[in-house]
């Protein structure tokens, strides 16, 4: 039987803050955030998230970001 209380979770990478640290994607317990082909304003290939239905939003990329580029929002 599904878990139907399952929370749909959004989370948003601000490209242009990220700065290419790469520790979002060393924390990330799914393993679904990786380096992309795309360079941003500041030079660097940012973050981007390869499988959004995999983030259970625990939260560890936005406590990791130096920055403060990863947001994420609940239903």
């Amino acid at each position: 039987m599904a878990d139907k209380t399952k929370k749909k979770v959004k989370m948003v990478i601000d490209k242009e803050r990220c700065k290419g640290c790469l520790f979002c994607i060393e924390v990330c317990p799914q393993k679904i955030l990786e380096v992309s082909e795309g360079i941003n304003k500041r030079g660097v290939r940012y973050v981007v998230m390869r499988d959004p239905d995999k983030c259970t939003g625990c939260g560890l990329c936005v406590l990791m970001c130096p920055d403060c580029a990863i947001e994420i929002f609940g239903d």
